[in-house]
């Protein structure tokens, strides 16, 4: 019965326009089900993208903000996206990224090449 329930939620998370691929895994990094193209090591990218999100959760408490909803990794044509789904999982999704990003992100990876080229 969970893994049905696991299977119908990947499938409604797939049926979104522009996802590639997903997955349902457990804060604490165990891989609940996934949707994902090509062979990959299922528990490393559960157990990292766990880590990354609770990353994210103690630099914002650091900063004194609000703890992230989401944290994302943009590379080109594609981002991976961490989200918070209750106290106990994590929803993993592959976007694609066809559409410009926003103005203030080009700069700053213009002024990142420039700051890592001085180097």
């Amino acid at each position: 019965m969970l893994k049905e329930k696991i299977k119908g939620h990947i499938e409604r998370i797939k049926a979104i326009e522009g996802i590639r691929g997903c997955a349902l895994i457990s804060r604490d990094g165990i891989m609940l089900g996934q949707s994902m193209e090509g062979e990959f090591n299922e528990p490393w990218l559960a157990a990292m993208c766990a880590t990354l999100f609770a990353s994210a959760e103690s630099a914002s408490g650091i900063l004194r903000m609000q703890p992230p909803d989401a944290v994302s990794v943009m590379m080109k044509g594609s981002t991976v996206m961490v989200l918070g789904a209750g106290e106990k999982l994590l929803i993993v999704v592959v976007i694609k990224s066809e559409v410009e990003r926003p103005p203030a992100i080009r700069q700053l990876e213009n002024l990142a090449g420039e700051i890592g080229g001085s180097f």
